[in-house]
């Protein structure tokens, strides 16, 4: 942002942990994205190589990549503008054609915002960790100096179309031509899977499937006139379970605005949890993986997933290994340990065949293979992996997060529970009965509260009896 007096730009309101995000016209314009482009550019050592740029249906994606594109350009890469792109479609581009890229989206926010994914190539994320602090720094030097200086040779800009192989790679991946027939509504949000769902589920590019799409908000619209495209929010999957049980369909789809995560409903409108889709997903590519020739493949779970995850994997054959929340420590831990598939409780998830990234469109093609390999419901397919009860993340607005927690753990000293400390405080009982997880948000006065129990009963206790410490 700038001041009349100073005319300092100072991006750290835009710039967090894994992105870029911000409210269009204020922390994030133009002028600011042709600077990080060619910043992008200069931290990275890309001049001269190609750099993929795209967009999601938010009204300020063309002018922002345009934008960016010319900063790449003016810093010597040569641009290829994908138009408009989901984020996985960025990740597919970035492994495909072995190319750094970037993708204009903010995702499940609402409409006033926008922002910018960025990747090295093969889709290797850059986080504050790995670059993207760098990038900011270079970003407001171009733009306090009040130019870009132009490198010896401009890059060139050119366009392309990367849908028709991203959606023929992602049918690679999963054979769906032996499914038997399944009736599946998809709710878009009018986000970037209106623009997916046809190609690769349906016969917009590629011969069709033996499914029958009922489509809900395919419109590309960036206002999101029917519901903020955000599917955690339970709110915004009303209309997709009335749709299922209206038109009797055997599964239900909901994507996020940029079509990264993908939530699923079962035929009588019931959510199966993005723990239970980890499951499933984890059973199929350990099969898989075992089938190759892997001995024990490896799955990447994070800490709140349901315990049933690792219990599941260890059962069929696979390692399980517990990491952080986020993307970040998700892939970097799937490309240490060479892991087949990783999955959060958020309903991202990870593969090592699409270069460790998340895709939501993947992770449903995997759902429907098992629903469409078998004859039975998915409510009974998805009950063999959800054994436990679980609270979902509740939020309490705590100042002082610490010490709330000292006074959970203070109530609970003394009683057989172990306590570990790898993102938040997880609180383990020794009788294997319940455990929960008290994490701070690193962006608002949040702490995130999650329980798991072996039934209702129990889960409600401890959670009632941890809220009350919390907000006490």
């Amino acid at each position: 942002m700038t001041t009349d007096q100073t005319k300092t730009f100072d991006l750290s309101a835009s710039f967090k942990a894994y992105d870029v995000r911000g409210i269009v016209g204020s922390t994030i314009t133009a002028e600011i994205v042709e600077a990080v482009g060619a910043a992008f550019v200069d931290v990275m050592e890309l001049a001269g190589q190609t750099v993929l740029v795209g967009g999601d249906m938010r009204p300020s994606s063309p002018e922002f990549a345009k934008a960016f594109a010319n900063g790449a350009a003016t810093r010597g890469a040569n641009v290829q503008l994908l138009d408009l792109i989901s984020t996985d479609e960025l990740y597919y581009a970035s492994g495909a054609l072995d190319a750094a890229g970037a993708v204009f989206t903010a995702s499940h926010n609402p409409a006033e915002y926008n922002g910018i994914k960025m990747a090295k190539a093969g889709a290797v994320p850059i986080s504050s960790e790995t670059g993207l602090l760098d990038i900011q720094a270079r970003a407001e030097e171009y733009l306090n100096t009040g130019s870009i200086p132009a490198a010896g040779t401009r890059g060139l800009i050119g366009v392309q179309d990367v849908l028709k192989g991203y959606a023929k790679y992602l049918r690679s991946l999963v054979d769906l031509r032996g499914s038997r027939p399944l009736k599946v509504v998809v709710d878009a949000g009018n986000g970037m899977s209106g623009l997916t769902t046809p190609a690769v589920l349906g016969d917009a590019i590629l011969p069709k499937l033996p499914l029958d799409i009922v489509p809900l908000y395919f419109e590309l619209d960036g206002s999101f006139p029917n519901h903020p495209a955000n599917p955690l929010e339970p709110e915004n999957l009303r209309d997709l379970q009335a749709a299922v049980v209206e038109h009797g369909a055997d599964i239900g789809l909901a994507f996020d605005g940029d079509a990264d995560r993908c939530f699923v409903i079962d035929e009588h409108g019931d959510p199966v949890s993005p723990s239970a889709i980890t499951a499933m997903v984890a059973r199929r590519e350990i099969t898989r993986a075992r089938a190759l020739g892997e001995e024990t493949p490896t799955i990447i779970h994070n800490l709140l997933t349901s315990r049933a995850v690792p219990e599941l994997i260890e059962r069929d054959g696979g390692r399980a290994v517990r990491t952080r929340v986020g993307h970040s420590f998700i892939k970097a831990q799937m490309a240490e340990e060479g892991a087949v598939f990783g999955g959060e409780h958020s309903a991202h998830f990870y593969f090592r065949d699409f270069w460790n990234a998340d895709t939501g469109m993947l992770a449903a093609m995997h759902v429907l293979a098992a629903l469409g390999e078998q004859d039975g419901p998915l409510s009974e397919l998805g009950r063999e992996y959800e054994p436990y009860r679980s609270s979902g993340e509740i939020n309490s607005e705590i100042e002082d997060k610490a010490a709330a927690v000292d006074r959970v753990r203070a109530d609970f000293d003394g009683e057989d529970v172990h306590v570990d400390h790898l993102d938040g405080s997880t609180f383990t009982a020794a009788d294997g009965s319940y455990w929960f997880n008290l994490r701070p948000s690193n962006t608002e006065p949040f702490l995130r509260l999650n329980v798991e129990a072996t039934d209702a009963t129990t889960m409600e206790r401890v959670r009632d009896r941890v809220l009350a410490l919390v907000r006490g």
